[in-house]
C-alpha cells in the first residue's frame, strides 16, 4: 500500500509532463492565428517583445493592452 502510495504522485506528475508536451505544438498554433492582427495594431514595445522573446511574451502584452484600453474605454 505504502508503495502504490508513492508511486501515485510520480505517476500524476508523468502524466502531466506528458500531456504538456503534446499541448504546447497547440498553443503555438493557436498563436500564429492572431499574428496578422498582432502587427497590424502592435505598438513599437509589442514588436520589441516579439523579436527578443517570442510570439507568446508579446502577444500577451499586446491583449494585456488591449483588455486595459477596453476597460477604460467602457466597453
Amino acid at each position: 500500500m505504502l508503495l502504490v502510495t508513492a508511486a501515485f504522485p510520480l505517476l500524476l506528475l508523468s502524466l502531466m509532463l506528458g500531456m504538456e508536451r503534446i499541448e504546447r505544438p497547440l498553443r503555438s498554433e493557436a498563436l500564429g492565428e492572431r499574428l496578422d492582427e498582432f502587427l497590424k495594431s502592435a505598438r513599437p514595445e509589442e514588436i520589441e517583445t516579439y523579436v527578443a522573446e517570442g510570439l507568446g511574451p508579446a502577444l500577451d502584452r499586446y491583449w494585456r493592452r488591449q483588455r486595459l484600453t477596453n476597460r477604460l474605454s467602457g466597453r
